[in-house]
């Protein structure tokens, strides 16, 4: 991973892997990614997306700059990009190792499934000394609370791969990488389309959305899914009765 590259695996259906290094460049980060989502969304069968996430020029623990002295207008076309990511069709898989840290971390929490290996070390973002704060800290808040992310942002800890696994950060540790990435793909790709992306809003709208402005989304995804049970015959009725 000296450099980023991307290419096709066999992923049980059409696949892409995207090496990410999280010492290359902000805008050649957001080209590869913003690449990689035009590359799905175009796929007339929703892909899977492979990311292999980590750092291999900078020891583990090391914390390297992030993003470096950019313009607020490349952070802005950066964030846009994983923000496109997060609501693709396509299912997404990470893969990280090692120091994960900067855009590696970013896209960690954007993605639907997430491996890691046992050397995983995560590190919260720090520019020439001081705390980025971009968007990983609002995933954060979201994924696991704010007195969590209060500890990370606040007290400056990074986090090992059975720290992030207990906090439910990541999903799986295993040194197996390729076989866990198949097996994923093959279960995800069952719900890989629009019910994909219809389940991620559901989770991503959860935290910040009131019960009664929630309710509406809700029911029409319940709706999708029952008139998908319905009996194809058109004798069965997705509607009812409602209580006084």
């Amino acid at each position: 991973m000296d450099t980023l590259t991307t290419r096709t695996e066999p992923l049980g259906g059409p696949g892409l892997t995207l090496h990410i290094d999280s010492g290359r460049p902000l805008a050649e980060l957001t080209k590869a990614v913003d690449d990689a989502c035009d590359w799905a969304a175009n796929q007339e069968v929703p892909p899977t997306l492979a990311l292999r996430l980590g750092a291999t020029r900078a020891p583990v623990s090391a914390r390297s700059p992030w993003p470096g002295r950019v313009g607020v207008q490349d952070v802005n076309r950066w964030e846009r990009a994983v923000r496109r990511l997060e609501r693709l069709e396509a299912v997404s898989i990470a893969v990280a190792e090692g120091g994960c840290q900067g855009a590696a971390l970013d896209l960690l929490l954007a993605t639907d499934y997430r491996i890691a290996t046992p050397d995983l070390r995560l590190l919260l973002p720090v520019n020439e000394g001081h705390f980025w704060p971009g968007m990983a800290v609002h995933r954060l808040v979201n994924q696991i609370g704010a007195a969590r992310t209060r500890q990370l942002v606040l007290w400056g800890h990074e986090l090992s791969a059975e720290s992030a696994h207990r906090m439910g950060l990541v999903d799986e540790l295993t040194t197996e990488v390729d076989d866990t990435v198949r097996a994923a793909a093959l279960l995800l790709g069952r719900t890989a389309g629009a019910e994909m992306a219809v389940r991620r809003q559901l989770l991503l709208e959860a935290a910040t959305t009131e019960h009664e402005e929630a309710l509406g989304s809700h029911l029409a995804a319940c709706d999708r899914e029952l008139r998908r049970l319905a009996p194809r015959d058109g004798s069965g009725s997705t509607g009812g009765n409602e209580a006084p």
